[in-house]
């Protein structure tokens, strides 16, 4: 590896909405990274809600860390504004975007840097891993709901495997205002929107599996009410809304109808991970048909 000046900056950038507790521990995580003097790294935080309680966590933060953090508001609840909120904010050469409910190990950024070097790449994405606060039915163990495919470090990305909730990218992506995150995917779906845009150009992004991240799983994760309405409300994304999504959504709804019953019957977790998808394609139609059934800001992961 060749040698790297440690004037390198990178901008860890966290979006925030009404989750104070589990910023103070990703915050507690972040001022532990380790950087083998190649790099140094600061910190962003938007807090995405006008009534700003994230303030006092990062104020109090700034007075026990040596790690520098700046504090800003995104008044709009809309995640892709807040995301280039973090963005501007973000002077340096690199910036990575963790979110609000995951933490890091000590090595996570040295690793995305490493990888981000040898691989001469515009983005490098790493794995999320479930972390539960409670032990989960085992349905969800078997059926593997909260867990996300990963890959060979190096392995070049389609659009479709991508999110920010583990990434570096180049700073200067967004010198140009036409790469900035869409405000029309403020409910979700802004950063495969972001990916799929800057594929097109051909830019590359790449998997690092030494960089993992945890994600904290609640116990409302756990019901079967949270998966179904979390699945009515990607059918809503821009990203999932043309003819041929609809088409299949069209051809599939009446194929899930008649299959579901006997997946009951035979294991739940085959029924659950069915009967999620099923709840995929009727928001997709129900959002073609101009019905909003459930009205909210974020599409929660």
């Amino acid at each position: 590896m060749k040698k790297i000046s440690t004037t390198i900056q990178i901008t860890i950038c966290i979006c925030t909405f009404k989750r104070p507790e589990l910023l103070k521990r990703l915050l507690k995580k972040l001022q532990c990274q380790l950087t083998e003097k190649i790099f140094e790294y600061s910190l962003v935080v938007i807090d995405n809600d006008y009534c700003e309680t994230a303030r006092e966590v990062v104020q109090s933060f700034q007075q026990i860390s040596q790690v520098n953090v700046r504090y800003y508001v995104e008044p709009e609840q809309n995640i892709a504004l807040a995301r280039n909120r973090a963005v501007v904010n973000a002077n340096s050469m690199l910036i990575a975007f963790i979110d609000d409910d995951e933490f890091p190990p000590e090595n996570w950024l040295l690793e995305l840097f490493k990888s981000y070097l040898k691989f001469n790449a515009d983005g490098v994405l790493g794995p999320v891993l479930p972390f539960y606060e409670e032990q989960p039915p085992n349905w969800i163990v078997k059926g593997r709901f909260h867990e996300r495919p990963s890959h060979e470090t190096g392995t070049i990305l389609s659009w479709t495997q991508t999110r920010t909730g583990n990434v570096m990218l180049r700073r200067d992506i967004f010198d140009t205002n036409e790469n900035m995150f869409k405000a029309e995917f403020g409910s979700g779906g802004e950063d495969r929107d972001f990916f799929r845009r800057m594929i097109k150009q051909g830019r590359k992004f790449v998997w690092c599996a030494e960089a993992p991240v945890y994600e904290v799983v609640p116990p409302e994760r756990h019901k079967r009410w949270f998966m179904l309405r979390r699945a009515l409300l990607r059918g809503k994304t821009p990203y999932n809304q043309n003819y041929a999504s609809y088409a299949k959504s069209l051809f599939a709804i009446p194929l899930y109808t008649l299959l579901l019953p006997f997946l009951l019957l035979v294991q739940h977790h085959l029924f659950m991970k069915y009967l999620v998808s099923y709840f995929d394609h009727i928001g997709r139609v129900i959002s073609f048909i101009g019905l909003d059934v459930i009205k909210d800001k974020y599409i929660t992961k």
